[in-house]
């Protein structure tokens, strides 16, 4: 006998990528984009000023002083922020939120639900199955832009949320902001814009929630496990219209964030500038791994990212599991149209040049 819901036994889980052992230091881990250099000192400052009395009492329900001082990091009032258990709980709230499960559709029809573009984050998929939501999926043009047609396509088939991560994952590609702004334009329902990786980029997302843009249905994804060094932390935000955010809020699970993550977020956020200068070491490796794997033969697609997504010159599986059995950590997606790539997390110099050396020894 089962007893989960249909859509739960059906469901195939997200697949994380591959950790190495714990107390593994050698292992060359460029799969999973986090941030290879450490977290700035004030957030290490931090985290040694936190007694036992903070863990004792609950956090701030509400996560306010960290709110405040997010609205104040990008010009926005705390309506217009919410904080989250790592963005993937934002994910999950915003499909929560938004969409309908199929069960409570009156007509029985395939409408009220996500709307996303592929190949993208595959937790998108993995989470309107739990929610047991429809799914649209429109293909990205071979470039990996968004085509012109998305809004449209969403439109008709009713969904009422779409997810589009930008920087692009897993291509690194930075879509044009007018091109976001015409979605959301044309769009009927919530456009939530996943910004993960935009501490990398040249610019975000934000000019989108200026008032005089009249765009009250966009969502902005933010996390302080890539740009921020803080994967191990999960927190995450998001930002948008006081009507987007309340709605949220009013789903969001009493204590989402604890004490600890929300005292390191505030200590991050007022210290950005060291979280920035590694932002500029990552983009100054970026151009430099991006020519160098070039000069192996292999196509480079532009990142605006912390990875690097390479056309590989010879099977990539091949290439994947070699570098595997080396020490060295890559991401191959065993799907179309990913399986002649290798998805490369931007690491330190000698990260990069131990990756190099693998490479040239195959």
């Amino acid at each position: 006998m089962t007893y989960e819901r249909q859509n739960i036994s059906r469901l195939a889980p997200y697949t994380p990528g591959e950790q190495p052992k714990p107390g593994d230091r050698q292992t060359v881990k460029l799969n999973t984009n986090e941030n290879p250099y450490p977290p700035g000192q004030a957030v290490v400052d931090a985290l040694r000023s936190i007694d036992g009395e903070t863990l004792r009492r609950y956090p701030p329900p509400t996560a306010a002083q960290c709110r405040q001082t997010i609205a104040q990091a990008h010009s926005l009032d705390p309506k217009q922020v919410i904080v989250t258990n790592g963005g993937d709980e934002l994910l999950r709230l915003a499909i929560t939120v938004f969409c309908q499960p199929r069960a409570d559709n009156p007509s029985g029809a395939a409408t009220g639900g996500l709307g996303i573009a592929t190949p993208s984050y595959s937790l998108y998929e993995v989470l309107a199955a739990i929610h047991d939501t429809p799914l649209t999926s429109v293909p990205l043009l071979d470039n990996f832009e968004l085509p012109d047609s998305f809004a449209g396509k969403l439109n008709d088939a009713g969904c009422r949320l779409a997810m589009v991560v930008n920087p692009h994952a897993p291509s690194g590609r930075l879509g044009p902001l007018d091109r976001l702004e015409r979605i959301a334009q044309q769009f009927k329902g919530v456009l939530l814009i996943d910004e993960a990786y935009v501490d990398f980029a040249t610019r975000d997302a934000l000019p989108l929630l200026a008032t005089d843009k009249g765009l009250k249905n966009v969502l902005l994804l933010r996390t302080l496990s890539k740009g921020y060094s803080l994967a191990g932390l999960r927190l995450g935000y998001g930002l948008g219209h006081p009507d987007l955010i309340a709605a949220l809020d009013k789903a969001r699970d009493s204590y989402n964030t604890d004490a600890v993550a929300q005292t390191l977020a505030i200590a991050a956020l007022n210290n950005r500038q060291q979280a920035a200068q590694t932002w500029q070491a990552v983009t100054k490796e970026r151009d430099r791994l991006t020519g160098a794997l070039a000069d192996r033969g292999y196509r480079v697609y532009p990142s605006q990212a912390n990875f690097l997504l390479a056309q590989a010159p010879r099977p990539a599986k091949t290439i994947y599991e070699s570098l595997k059995s080396k020490g060295v950590l890559v991401r191959y997606f065993d799907q179309d149209p990913l399986r002649d790539k290798l998805r490369i997390t931007v690491g330190t110099p000698q990260q990069n040049d131990a990756l190099l050396t693998a490479l040239d020894s195959l």
